[in-house]
């Protein structure tokens, strides 16, 4: 299957062939679900934490005598009823909600989520980006003009979530340049995952031909 690489002015710049192992699967709802909650659920940092009746303090003494004073016996004032006393079924920092999640689930779910991404045209290919120094304005411009393209008109618009945008290495110029939108989010191909697809609308891969290559070489 061959698609278009744009230029960041908005015209087309040249065109690539993409593998269909990757970018030609059918759509696969429950392995994708799967992934992600595994992927959400070990990203879980766990710190709500409440006490029980044994980790409060106090409560050694018995309130008063178990008889004769015509109110309702009680050992300790620990006790949940009490006010102070423990918690029941409270939250613990103690619980893991981490979740075992095979490698090839999760690559397999990369590429169910980019051919479908590729289906619903929310894949943009970018030849590259060449920012002189760090500027917004500049970033600000590169997505006007992508906006031109068709099927991408809210890409800047857009108020949440607008766009993954992937690099193929680290460039700070960029990712400072991009810092001030907060739709959008710049990241390594490398660290490309279900999750960050399915939470943007669209996906831009920047020097698409190593991108490419780069996931194939995930697939052995």
């Amino acid at each position: 299957m061959e698609t278009i690489i744009y230029s960041q002015t908005g015209k087309e710049a040249d065109k690539i062939q993409l593998p269909a192992e990757i970018f030609g699967l059918p759509w696969n709802g429950d392995l994708v679900h799967q992934v992600i909650i595994s992927m959400m659920s070990n990203a879980r940092d766990n710190i709500a934490h409440t006490k029980g009746r044994a980790e409060v303090r106090g409560g050694g003494k018995k309130p008063w005598r178990q008889k004769g004073t015509g109110r309702a016996r009680h050992g300790s004032s620990r006790s949940p009823i009490w006010r102070g006393g423990g918690v029941t079924f409270g939250p613990n920092k103690d619980r893991n909600f981490s979740k075992k999640i095979n490698k090839k689930m999760k690559m397999k779910a990369l590429f169910v989520s980019l051919s479908q991404k590729l289906r619903d045209n929310e894949i943009l290919f970018v030849d590259k980006l060449d920012l002189a120094e760090i500027k917004t304005t500049q970033a600000k411009l590169i997505l006007e003009n992508l906006s031109q393209i068709k099927g991408f008109k809210d890409i800047l618009s857009k108020k949440k979530n607008s766009a993954y945008l992937t690099l193929g290495a680290r460039d700070k110029k960029i990712e400072k340049s991009f810092h001030n939108f907060g739709n959008i989010l710049v990241n390594e191909v490398r660290n490309i995952n279900p999750v960050e697809i399915a939470k943007f609308k669209y996906l831009i891969i920047t020097n698409p031909k190593e991108s490419v290559d780069f996931l194939i070489s995930k697939i052995s």
